[in-house]
């Protein structure tokens, strides 16, 4: 897919192996853009296990404006037992700061919503922080609708596996 956007050329293609160390550098901006610069511990051998092994639990495509790798789209399939069909969840959308407003953004996102239609997914779906107005306006004026009434909820770490753990006394 191209986009021509102030007489440059964007190109989005699929993430390779070989793209890894990009992948986490542009994890990492994104973390520092959503004010949490230490919380990713993410490392490039986990990311290509994860995303180019066998079974893959995610994809990603690359952004590359006039030939330099810009933004990155993270995405992975889940599941709507109420529609009955599979759904395209949006991980991370990042474009690099100084090359926003250049029709990017907007291009990865609808190469994500081309393959989440080529997949047989009737809805596209991702998180975005309450603070972060850019990025609100951007998906309204794409068309998202927000779920305002729907709470994320997350289990991690020792709670998780507190969680995971056999009830204590339970019958064997």
């Amino acid at each position: 897919m191209s986009n021509h956007a102030s007489g440059a050329a964007t190109h989005i293609r699929p993430a390779t192996p070989a793209d890894i160390p990009l992948i986490l550098a542009f994890i990492r901006a994104l973390a520092e853009y959503e004010r949490e610069p230490d919380a990713v511990s993410a490392t490039e051998e986990r990311l290509l296990q994860h995303g180019f092994g066998p079974n893959p639990y995610f994809h990603c495509l690359i952004a590359e404006h006039n030939g330099r790798a810009v933004g990155f789209a993270l995405y992975f399939f889940n599941y709507s037992t109420w529609l009955g069909a599979p759904g395209l969840y949006l991980e991370d959308l990042f474009v690099h700061p100084d090359c926003r407003g250049l029709g990017i953004g907007k291009a990865l996102l609808k190469h994500i919503a081309a393959i989440a239609l080529q997949k047989g997914c009737p809805r596209l779906q991702w998180e975005v922080l309450d603070w972060n107005t850019p990025a609100i306006d951007f998906y309204k004026a794409m068309g998202a609708e927000f779920l305002d009434e729907w709470r994320n909820v997350r289990v991690t770490g020792a709670a998780l596996a507190r969680l995971a753990a056999p009830e204590s006394g339970a019958a064997e």
